[in-house]
């Protein structure tokens, strides 16, 4: 999704998901299999390959292995590269010790057959919120354990609400924030940025929308997934919404916001720092479904997997590495530094109490679904791009709202036979 988070993951890689079992390219370049289970050299990948040996975050799983008794090899890729890689070493025997990946890759490779799931490793997720671990959960079973999410809700400027009569607590549908735009534009400012691109990052701001009216992802030629559509193409056609909404990605359409010319911006729990260092007196609500209260927004996040190995030996010491990784002080230590509100109550109690500015975030977190939940699994990534393509032909003027989706439900439901 993307400079989509701080760490630079690419949310885009997520479109080529459905071919990249069949188009992998590299090469792995460590095992977890061969050494003894006790002991020796234990593999990790992540996608986190601007952190280098010496940030906090390689010296915590480098304490982790240390904790078990073994040493960590930690390999940071590129999310791409890493889904590539992780298929391309599993087929050939050569899987990682644990692998972290975001969360709509799960399905994938479970699929593929190269994860464990947790009774096969008795790994307890019982702390765990439920919405946030439905993102690795396929056909009733769980694959790993998730490290954090994220998730997107509505940042907003107080000075042009104030200016333009709009009291934020009254938003609550969409009706209330279309009023609020129009007062905005009536007051001469600029109303609502998001990220509508033809990628992966657009089906992932435009989920809420589509969610909070109702629709279902296995139907979206719905009259509910066409008022989502209406609704976002509305707003461009009126000039509520910029035409680079259909070019821009998160980042890009947080630039906008930041220039203090709009009044809101759908943005993740990453922007949370910008916005603070930033000279906007900000404010931060929930995306409204359509008849009203919060609509659940897509979860982003990665997800601790213990990839299958030659030697299932190995797999209690990986089992120690991934419970140290998850515990309450290092979900508390780790989800701060990467922008994440944590999986589990406790260590969001403990975050919010060290930075009040999260509370919003806990909730939106809260209200939450995974992408690939509803047992869509691998099905998911098929469906999302001709979803975005739907948004695409609409806001362009190509097609109306209801051809879009139509076009986009046939090809969908072709794809995912």
């Amino acid at each position: 999704m993307i400079s989509f988070f701080r760490r630079k993951r690419a949310l885009t890689a997520l479109a080529g998901l459905a071919v990249a079992t069949v188009a992998l390219t590299g090469c792995s370049t460590g095992s977890g299999g061969g050494s003894s289970a006790a002991k020796g050299t234990y593999t990790f990948w992540d996608p986190y390959p601007q952190f280098d040996a010496s940030s906090a975050w390689t010296k915590l799983v480098e304490k982790c292995g240390t904790e078990a008794g073994v040493t960590i090899k930690r390999t940071g890729y590129d999310t791409s590269d890493l889904t590539s890689k992780a298929l391309l070493a599993g087929q050939q025997g050569n899987s990682p010790d644990l692998l972290l990946v975001d969360n709509p890759v799960v399905s994938t490779l479970a699929d593929a057959g190269l994860l464990t799931d947790t009774s096969e490793t008795k790994t307890s997720t019982s702390d765990i919120e439920a919405n946030i671990l439905a993102a690795g959960q396929v056909d009733g079973k769980t694959y790993g354990v998730p490290i954090g999410a994220n998730t997107l809700a509505l940042y907003y400027n107080k000075k042009i609400l104030s200016a333009a009569g709009v009291d934020a607590s009254k938003i609550t549908t969409w009706d209330s924030l279309t009023a609020a735009l129009a007062k905005v534009k009536a007051d001469g400012k600029k109303g609502i940025t998001f990220s509508a691109i033809g990628t992966e990052e657009g089906s992932f701001q435009f989920l809420p929308w589509y969610w909070g009216s109702g629709a279902d992802l296995t139907k979206l030629d719905s009259s509910d997934a066409a008022s989502a559509l209406s609704l976002w193409t509305d707003w461009v056609d009126k000039g509520y919404a910029p035409n680079s909404v259909i070019n821009n990605t998160q980042t890009t359409s947080w630039q906008e916001f930041l220039t203090g010319d709009f009044a809101f911006s759908e943005n993740g729990t990453w922007q949370l720092a910008g916005v603070k260092a930033s000279k906007i007196d900000y404010g931060i609500i929930s995306i409204p479904a359509k008849a009203g209260g919060a609509a659940p927004a897509p979860t982003g996040g990665e997800f601790l997997t213990i990839p299958v190995q030659k030697d299932s030996a190995r797999y209690a010491v990986s089992k120690k590495i991934q419970s140290c990784l998850t515990s309450t002080a290092n979900y508390v230590s780790t989800d701060t530094t990467l922008s994440y509100v944590a999986p589990t109550k406790a260590a969001q109690e403990k975050q919010v109490a060290a930075d009040p500015d999260l509370e919003p975030w806990v909730t939106a977190v809260g209200d939450a679904k995974g992408r690939t939940s509803d047992n869509l699994g691998t099905k998911y990534p098929k469906i999302s791009e001709q979803l975005w393509k739907a948004v695409q032909n609409s806001l362009s003027g190509s097609q109306t709202p209801d051809a879009a989706l139509k076009q986009a439900q046939t090809a969908a439901a072709a794809a995912i036979k």
